[in-house]
């Protein structure tokens, strides 16, 4: 498994108010069952202007974090499940965040996953919550089916449980013995 405790890059703002997951990732990106080749969709119309040649300044995609005042429900967890460290901070410190970003020297940030602490070019340190499960799915390098099949010995166990108290449930069973039961 990954051991993903430190999160060390350089930080690209996006000081965009009230972006949505149409803006992270197009309809016309959505085509799989499978996360494969979701990266040439990410943030699309910044990344290309309408004629689809690539817009200056935007660099290829290798997020591993993204760091905002909040978050919709749904794009929270579905990041989260899918391995994407969504950080939560006050607004005011979002907002010095990125104008300490325009005057730096170096744009670097850590992300301390497992302190839950943000530590920027000039040593501020700023304090976040993250779920424990979410934590260790990050932590750990596991999506929501890796971590749920981490618990398989625990949920065999129960569907043995649960089909010897309610045998009457398995529809598997042919009728007649459904019946008797």
């Amino acid at each position: 498994m990954a051991d993903r405790r430190l999160i060390q890059g350089t930080a690209a703002p996006l000081p965009i108010n009230n972006l949505d997951t149409d803006q992270i990732m197009p309809k016309q990106f959505l085509f799989g069952i499978d996360k494969l080749g979701l990266a040439r969709g990410l943030l699309y119309d910044l990344r290309y202007d309408d004629r689809g040649q690539p817009r200056e300044r935007l660099q290829q995609a290798g997020i591993e974090a993204v760091i905002a005042p909040s978050y919709g429900e749904i794009f929270y967890f579905n990041a989260g499940n899918n391995r994407l460290l969504l950080v939560t901070l006050a607004p005011e410190i979002v907002d010095a965040l990125v104008a300490e970003h325009a005057h730096a020297d170096s744009r670097q940030l850590s992300i301390d996953v497992e302190n839950e602490v943000v530590v920027t070019a000039s040593g501020e340190r700023h304090s976040f919550s993250i779920p424990p499960r979410q934590k260790r799915m990050f932590m750990d390098g596991l999506d929501m089916v890796q971590m749920t099949l981490q618990q398989s010995d625990q949920i065999d166990a129960f569907e043995q449980r649960h089909w010897a108290a309610n045998p009457w449930a398995r529809i598997d069973l042919p009728a007649q013995q459904r019946s008797m039961s």
